[in-house]
């Protein structure tokens, strides 16, 4: 069975092809400013990389040319596209749908009910979805949504103090997000652990971040809540915010309540604060020439991964293992010494050496005698996604 695994934001489509009888990774590709006049257009096969501009109008159009670029006979990797079994997506948020879903009408729907929730992400999936269902109907779709890792979080993990109709007729809940990638973790932490599933602290930061306290392989506590919106700052979004605040402001600014939010979700996180962009590379240098904003915005990122983190250690009762991964969390090994100073006494002990090596590679970076330790893992969102739609695939044959 071949799948393709599709990533979709409001503009782009990025995809990896993967055989699922070895999960051999086949190619893999992306698709930028769609819609607009020129879309420069990627694909990797083979070890080969072709880079192309062409006019994609919408995403049906972006599948179309991935499954064109796949089945060149120069290029290809595949002899015929009818080879694709299905298109999983790693899709967002479908409030009273969750998990691993064929995607259906009803499935659409209860994205729509989370538009307003989710309005940078379900959008476009939706879009999306739609359009590949009626131009390519003999390919079956597959939604993972990434809420379904957190469906084990306890009630009292992921319920609000508001009114208790709230919690079952609107769906107002902690949900989390970023699924794929901290169920990943939780596979490959107990790899890494010798088959056994210890407590992790799942650390996926990036552009959008977010924590995760993991036991028995199973999701007990995550930092994002109703809305990809809450949490941690993200690159710029506000992170957790209290609400209480909204009509203050909504006073002395003139704005109205969609105003406020969509500058919370669009100017707020590291790019409000630090002013040096979104990308932390470039706060980072920043910080580096005596960006006092800078420092602020790092300063408050760091402070709000590590009350997490304390959080996490309180929920599990300690930690096994302390995972880094995401964009951030990957290749940052500054950020990650930041998290982790002063931390000897929770068993947290950070090697140095072995942190400022460790870039964008698996690796331990905890000394040797750390009790907790401390892995940089790189985040493989796909393979769990491949693996959920070939499963759902073939679950509804059967």
């Amino acid at each position: 069975m071949k799948v393709l695994v599709a990533n979709i934001g409001s503009t782009s489509f990025k995809y990896r092809l993967y055989d699922m009888t070895d999960e051999s990774q086949l190619a893999k590709g992306r698709i930028e400013r769609i819609g607009e006049a020129e879309s420069p257009v990627e694909v990797e096969v083979n070890g080969r990389k072709i880079v192309e501009t062409l006019p994609v109008p919408d995403h049906a159009e972006a599948v179309r040319q991935c499954l064109k670029q796949l089945t060149a006979p120069e290029t290809g990797c595949l002899a015929d596209s009818s080879e694709v079994s299905a298109i999983g997506f790693k899709a967002v948020h479908g409030g009273r749908v969750t998990g691993v879903q064929i995607v259906t009408d009803e499935v659409l729907e209860a994205m729509e009910e989370m538009v307003d929730i989710a309005p940078a992400h379900n959008p476009p999936y939706i879009a999306a979805m739609r359009q590949l269902r009626a131009q390519l109907p003999e390919v079956p779709l597959v939604a993972a949504f990434e809420t379904g890792f957190h469906a084990t979080i306890p009630v009292a993990n992921r319920t609000y103090a508001v009114p208790d109709e709230w919690i079952e007729e609107y769906q107002i809940r902690r949900f989390g997000f970023h699924g794929a990638s901290h169920r990943f973790i939780s596979v490959r932490g107990a790899e890494l652990f010798g088959g056994k599933n210890p407590r992790i602290i799942s650390c996926h930061l990036g552009g959008s971040s977010s924590l995760c306290a993991i036991a028995d392989g199973k999701s007990r506590a995550t930092s994002m809540g109703g809305s990809p919106q809450g949490g941690l700052p993200q690159n710029n979004r506000v992170g957790d915010f209290d609400p209480y605040l909204l009509p203050h402001l909504m006073k002395r600014t003139g704005k109205s309540c969609e105003e406020i939010l969509a500058i919370l979700g669009k100017q707020g996180g590291l790019l409000g604060l630090g002013g040096a962009g979104t990308d932390i590379r470039d706060i980072m240098a920043a910080l580096d020439n005596g960006d006092e904003k800078a420092k602020r915005a790092i300063d408050v990122y760091v402070f709000d991964i590590r009350r997490y983190l304390g959080a996490y250690l309180v929920e599990l009762g300690g930690a096994d293992m302390l995972v880094f991964t995401g964009g951030i969390g990957e290749n940052q090994w500054r950020i990650r010494e930041m998290v982790c100073r002063n931390l000897e006494s929770f068993g947290i002990i950070l090697d140095p050496e072995k942190n400022q090596s460790c870039r964008a590679v698996e690796g331990c970076i905890s000394t040797d005698d750390s009790p907790v330790k401390i892995y940089v893992i790189p985040a493989n969102e796909e393979i769990i996604v491949a693996r959920q739609t070939a499963e759902a695939v073939s679950e509804k044959k059967n």
